[in-house]
């Protein structure tokens, strides 16, 4: 059952658990405004004893720079979990900030969060974050 977790006039957070992971929808635009919020609400989650994440970004309307450190920000605090991201649905434009930051090939992406909860997450997946693992 999805949960929503922020509401807000130009975007929408929600989750649900799928196979051992969170899976969060984000809806709506990444920006200085609202990066923050993202942030706070995954926090949380990590808080609460969730672990695995699935960042699902296909209903991302616009993502700037800011949204890219939230998503550097949420991935240092899971990985103090000793958690595991994976990021799903991430469109060519996004892909070209990750790729443009240097970032791509520090993250799993999947093309649908369907894909990425398929296999039971593994505890401590982001050991070698940021750089990928060989």
């Amino acid at each position: 059952m999805r949960t929503n977790i922020i509401r807000h006039e130009s975007m929408m957070v929600s989750y649900d658990v799928v196979n051992g992971w969170t899976v969060v929808e984000v809806d709506g635009e990444v920006d200085a405004h609202t990066a923050p919020m993202i942030r706070e609400g995954v926090i949380k989650l990590v808080d609460e004893g969730h672990r695995h994440f699935v960042l699902d970004l296909g209903f991302v309307a616009f993502m700037d720079s800011m949204g890219l450190g939230v998503i550097v920000a949420i991935t240092k605090r899971i990985r103090e979990h000793e958690g595991s991201l994976r990021l799903a649905s991430v469109s060519a434009r996004m892909l070209r900030i990750f790729d443009l930051s240097g970032m791509r090939e520090s993250y799993e992406i999947y093309p649908s969060s369907a894909e990425a909860t398929q296999s039971a997450p593994s505890p401590g997946s982001l050991t070698h974050w940021p750089h990928p693992s060989s």
